[in-house]
């Protein structure tokens, strides 16, 4: 039996390098449909964005919630709406392919939270500027606005995890222009969504604060339309990847076969062939070379006298025997969470510098020159993109070609170096954002130049104080969130590449959730301390900067737990041993025996 199922496992192997003749050829149109996919992309954010990036303001001056209120809403909803990704991923790649979920998700409504602004019952009445005291909004109200929020939810699930994947789908893969598109891709994928951002925090968000928030709001919606309608004008050329099953069943099957075959001795590392090695003909995802790394995991692979084999060289019973595949692509999986998790940590900070870096630039003096005009507390985050933006140029055309000529790498450094540098610059960002607070503060408690119902004295520090943690922290997204995309999307089995760019959204979700607790549990302890509250209403009375500095330290902890993290890990494709080929036995390198 053992012999007849190599034979199998053998003769499948010929078929996956030979191909099957019988598959339709695939027209790859690569950047003949970037202008449909690219264009609905940049609608699609600027519309999206542009509802949610003044969301904070929005639920303050328009809803009359209070800060730590809103705040804390604002980020279980970017929590919720980021994990809402993982279960779009999964529908894609199971049951209705990238195209059609995108479609759908394009077409979900954005339209309810704008008629929250138009329409003067579905929000609570203005605040006069004399009145001390602001009604709240009715438990109607409230449930209105979180249908809107609803809305918003299942378009996004919908949209974020699939359009990187779906634009990377429309190269070919195995050609050289193909990789080199899919590479450029990336990069305007990036580029368009800071720009979209900078827009939406510009221009919409003036016309939010300054003009009307039923016409800033309308906006958004108005290019949500947009986008629809240029996603689907390409629909005919798009190259539709079909859904390949559950790629979620296949790594429970390997967990509980594990389980089962626990008690089994796995073979020695010298005599490898004898377990399971079947790569369905059919299958998406590239062949996996065997890895030392969780070799209890392997156990699933080894075949006892109960396991049959098919004809075709597939187990006859999945739930018994799988295939050294199958554990290896669950072996990708695993190595990312830790580095995931470090990625939840990190994204606390750029979540600070996007809803209470809004209160430090509202009590601050934000007049631009001499003039009255004022710049939106929200617009500040454009910083963030900007330096985004002129730092991806420079660093693919000077920084990596300097970088590769030292290092001999492609990449000029590897992706785990990459963000790392990122992790270190977020230190930085909390310790400038902590140091302008404190000065921001002291301005305001000695030479106030105003004062604001319900929010203290107006500092004279300048606004423009906040632009360098604002910077820093762009420099960070350029290092550690692109290269955390660029991770999952290479590292992850390609049947899989969906719920990759999801796992990008759900730790930004932890991270919306983990600040939600740590200003909710920082706002309760300190709230009768002998320092003082730390997060007030009114932020002079504050003390934000042991709240930056507090997270300073946690990035610091982060940075090392990343350092050891990325020391044990292993990239795909390499730990491994070649004793997996059929026609040779050898000894393992010694860089395969070094894994966890």
């Amino acid at each position: 039996m053992e012999k007849s199922a190599r034979e199998n496992m053998q003769n499948n192997n010929e078929k996956q390098v030979q191909g099957d003749d019988d598959d339709p050829k695939i027209n790859y149109r690569g950047w003949r449909v970037m202008p449909f996919i690219i264009g609905n992309e940049t609608f699609e954010k600027l519309g999206a964005i542009g509802t949610l990036s003044n969301l904070l303001v929005y639920l303050t001056t328009v809803f009359n919630l209070q800060n730590i209120t809103a705040t804390n809403i604002v980020n279980i909803f970017n929590g919720s709406t980021n994990f809402a990704t993982l279960l779009g991923a999964f529908c894609s790649d199971t049951y209705f392919g990238r195209y059609k979920t995108i479609f759908f998700g394009t077409f979900a409504s954005y339209v309810v939270i704008q008629l929250t602004a138009a329409f003067k019952n579905l929000h609570p009445p203005h605040c006069a500027k004399e009145s001390s005291t602001c009604k709240g909004p009715t438990v109607g109200q409230m449930a209105f606005l979180l249908v809107g929020f609803g809305s918003l939810l299942v378009g996004a699930a919908g949209i974020r995890p699939c359009n990187l994947a779906f634009g990377a789908d429309q190269f070919n893969p195995n050609t050289e222009s193909g990789k080199k598109g899919i590479n450029s891709f990336f990069n305007w994928y990036f580029f368009t969504f800071t720009f979209a951002q900078m827009v939406s925090l510009t221009l919409i968000v003036y016309v939010q604060s300054n003009v009307s928030w039923a016409i800033g709001l309308a906006i958004p919606a108005a290019l949500m339309l947009v986008s629809c309608f240029v996603f689907f004008m390409g629909s005919k050329m798009y190259v539709k990847v079909k859904p390949n099953g559950s790629p979620i069943t296949s790594i429970v099957q390997v967990i509980v076969v594990a389980i089962k075959k626990r008690r089994l001795k796995l073979p020695s590392q010298y005599s490898m062939l004898s377990l399971f090695n079947y790569v369905p003909p059919k299958s998406l995802n590239s062949k996996l070379p065997h890895t030392y790394q969780f070799r209890s995991l392997d156990k699933a692979a080894i075949m006892t006298p109960e396991d049959k084999i098919n004809p075709d060289g597939s187990p006859s019973d999945p739930w018994n025997l799988c295939s050294l595949q199958q554990v290896e692509e669950v072996k990708l999986l695993v190595r990312v969470i830790p580095i995931w998790v470090s990625g939840i940590l990190y994204y606390v900070v750029i979540v600070q510098q996007h809803t209470i870096m809004v209160f430090q630039a509202l009590q601050s003096d934000r007049r631009l020159g001499q003039s009255n005009f004022k710049i939106p507390g929200a617009t500040y985050y454009v910083f963030l993109m900007l330096s985004m933006t002129l730092w991806l140029p420079i660093y693919d055309r000077i920084i990596v070609p300097f970088l590769r000529r030292l290092t001999g790498k492609e990449g000029g450094i590897t992706i785990l170096q990459r963000m790392g540098i990122g992790i270190f610059l977020t230190i930085l960002s909390m310790l400038v954002s902590g140091v302008v607070e404190q000065h921001r503060r002291s301005l305001a408690l000695t030479t106030p130049i105003g004062v604001q119902p319900r929010k203290g004295a107006i500092s004279s520090m300048s606004a423009l104080w906040l632009i360098p943690q604002l910077v820093l922290a762009g420099l960070s997204e350029t290092f550690t969130s692109v290269g955390q995309v660029e991770l999952y999307y290479k590292q992850f089995p390609e049947n899989m590449r969906s719920i990759a760019g999801s796992l990008y959204y759900c730790g930004m979700a932890g991270s919306s959730y983990l600040s939600t607790l740590l200003i909710s549990v920082i706002h309760k302890a300190t709230e009768k301390s002998a320092t003082g509250n730390w997060l007030p209403e009114d932020l002079n009375k504050g003390k934000l900067d042991y709240f930056y500095y507090m997270i300073a330290v946690l990035q610091v902890l982060n940075l090392g737990y990343f350092l050891l993290i990325s020391k044990w890990y292993r990239y795909k494709g390499t730990d491994t041993t070649s004793s997996l080929q059929l026609n040779q036995v050898s000894k393992p390198s010694q860089t395969s025996s070094n894994g966890v």
